[in-house]
């Protein structure tokens, strides 16, 4: 797999992500079947109650810590100086780490302001147990604004963004930036997955739609995405994506199944 190399970090362009697991050993079995799959980007969040298990799971997988890229986000109740400081230290607890590779802001609808907080994570930064941070869920706006005030680089905004959540101002201004687009729910697609395009695209490599919308992503620039599962079957399936590509008029014919793409952006996805 090719990283993403950005702000000094070489990303696993394929990450798994743990949310929307109900237990402990869901959670756990889930992330050593990514891990044995070959994932080494793992996605996890304060409010997800998964860090433990991606602390198990990557103690008992035998890899060196490394070799894998570990995000984690704070919730939104820890936002101010000292809550941010104090919950990223137990977050190295729970996930049985000195460091993460990158912290995120999960939400951007809370208070205190992002300025406050962005300053703890920068903190962070300079201890060295935070190597990165970005955001989530944030507007073009909101990101310009984080990038302004942060004196660490932004790496990356984490956002829904898959053939059936189009994200082309925000991917436009990532490109133009030099912040990685993380994508979440890149499978979440509804009728696209039956949708003609998709299929006879998925047919023509032997692939499954899921797979096409998984490689439709890694094709963009800057893009990177975290699909989840618990199961072990689909978490291998999503990982299966490397040994096809893409052609432009088949990226192009993707893109349309969510509406014109702007003459722009293609120029800039070398479409």
């Amino acid at each position: 797999m090719e990283p993403i190399t950005i702000a000094d970090a070489d990303v696993p362009a394929l990450g798994f992500g743990t949310a929307g697991m109900d237990t402990d050993e869901e959670r756990y079995d889930a992330i050593s079947a990514a891990l044995d799959a070959g994932y080494r980007h793992i996605d996890t969040a304060q409010m997800y109650d998964s860090e433990s298990a991606v602390g198990a799971a990557i103690a008992d997988s035998g890899l060196d810590r490394e070799e894998l890229f570990v995000t984690t986000k704070l919730d939104g109740g820890n936002r101010d100086h000292e809550a941010v400081v104090d919950s990223t230290y137990e977050s190295l607890t729970r996930l049985d780490t000195d460091y993460v590779d990158l912290l995120l802001i999960h939400m951007p609808d809370q208070e205190p302001s992002h300025e406050e907080t962005l300053d703890a994570m920068n903190e962070l930064v300079s201890e060295d147990v935070v190597k990165h941070i970005g955001v989530s869920n944030f507007s073009v706006e909101e990101t310009k604004n984080a990038i302004e005030h942060s004196s660490a680089p932004i790496l990356t905004n984490q956002v829904e963004y898959s053939l059936a959540e189009r994200q082309d101002d925000l991917l436009s201004f990532c490109i133009d930036q030099g912040v990685m687009l993380t994508a979440y729910s890149p499978i979440k697609l509804g009728d696209r997955l039956e949708d003609d395009v998709v299929q006879e695209t998925a047919d023509t490599h032997g692939k499954t739609p899921r797979q096409v919308a998984i490689r439709w992503l890694l094709q963009q620039p800057y893009v990177s995405t975290i699909p989840r599962s618990s199961n072990p079957e689909h978490v291998r399936e999503n990982f299966d994506v490397f040994d096809f590509e893409l052609t432009d008029e088949e990226m192009r014919r993707l893109f349309a199944t969510e509406g014109d793409l702007d003459d722009a952006l293609a120029s800039k996805l070398g479409l």
